[in-house]
């Protein structure tokens, strides 16, 4: 059997006011904070993590927090983040919640074959609302403000900016096994964006491809995406995804504890930074399910500095 990825894993994005994130990501979104925790390799840094009511795999949405400038929007980049819901009334749902609450946002449309609605953070990150056609299952928070049949079911399809395809498609074909379904035109008139899927398919398992030739390079910052996480079942599949990166000779940080998952870091042709992460032990492996993300969780290898990192760590309030 080919070496299958089975979709997106999670989403990890930049923002320079942690605060305002919580609250938009909680208050407005409606995601539960299930982890509150730091980046393991800069611990001056909160890693916060947002996801469905139970955590799963492929619903997490996660950001580091540090102080930089806002992104310089450019090709070379991870330029739009899927979020699926589960019906076009839900989107025009949210297209009234946003009205309400002055969040930038576009107009209902149809893309891909599938209703949309774009808007954006106060950060300016970018995102799409897309029905799913309510087909994947669904675990709503129970202490959300968002009324459980509207709520936000998980990540997909995420969209990436390259100027050239050539290479990044061979890549993603013939190293990653994924298969290029379709393209259709760019919303903002920019080229076409070619759709490659993974596993059985599927808005929670496709990668959007955007050729945009005259843009600049963007700049990563505040509101900008740092890297998107594919995921593979179990250290064993993530085994053989590293032995096939290497047989590829394409450069990769090799296996990395993070202690939630296991991961596996490289880029791709156009410098974009790609993960493949396991599903498991998942986060309540150091908290229970019931209390997720209410107090600051640490690996067991920070667990002895918890007292010096958190006093380094601004408050969220």
């Amino acid at each position: 059997m080919t070496l299958q990825l089975s979709g997106i894993h999670h989403l990890t994005a930049i923002t320079a006011d942690a605060a305002g994130n919580l609250r938009f990501y909680t208050r407005v979104l409606g995601l539960r904070l299930v982890k509150k925790t730091v980046n393991q390799d800069d611990t001056s840094a909160y890693h916060l993590f947002y996801a469905d009511g139970l955590a799963s795999p492929g619903t997490d949405l996660t950001f580091f927090d540090w102080p930089v400038a806002p992104e310089r929007r450019g090709t070379h980049s991870i330029s739009r983040t899927g979020l699926r819901v589960g019906s076009r009334e839900t989107l025009a749902w949210w297209k009234q919640r946003f009205d309400d609450l002055k969040v930038v946002s576009g107009e209902v449309m149809d893309l891909d074959g599938r209703a949309s609605l774009d808007f954006e953070d106060p950060e300016g990150q970018r995102f799409r609302l897309v029905d799913d056609g309510g087909a994947a299952p669904s675990h709503p928070w129970q202490a959300s403000p968002v009324p459980s049949e509207h709520q936000i079911k998980g990540l997909g399809p995420i969209t990436i900016s390259v100027p050239d395809i050539t290479s990044t498609a061979l890549v993603l074909t013939g190293v990653m096994n994924m298969s290029e379904a379709r393209s259709y035109p760019s919303p903002d008139g920019e080229g076409d964006v070619h759709v490659f899927t993974m596993g059985e398919g599927g808005p929670s398992a496709e990668l959007h491809v955007a050729v945009q030739p005259r843009l600049a390079g963007s700049n990563q910052g505040a509101g900008a995406v740092h890297h998107v996480a594919f995921r593979t079942p179990d250290e064993a599949g993530l085994h053989e995804w590293t032995e096939r990166l290497k047989q590829a000779r394409l450069p990769s940080s090799g296996e990395v504890e993070r202690f939630y998952f296991r991961s596996l870091y490289f880029r791709e042709p156009n410098g974009i930074l790609f993960e493949i992460a396991t599903d498991g032990p998942g986060f309540a492996v150091d908290e229970p399910m019931e209390t997720l993300g209410e107090s600051l969780s640490l690996p067991p290898f920070l667990e002895p500095r918890l007292a010096q990192i958190e006093a380094r760590l601004k408050s969220l309030d």
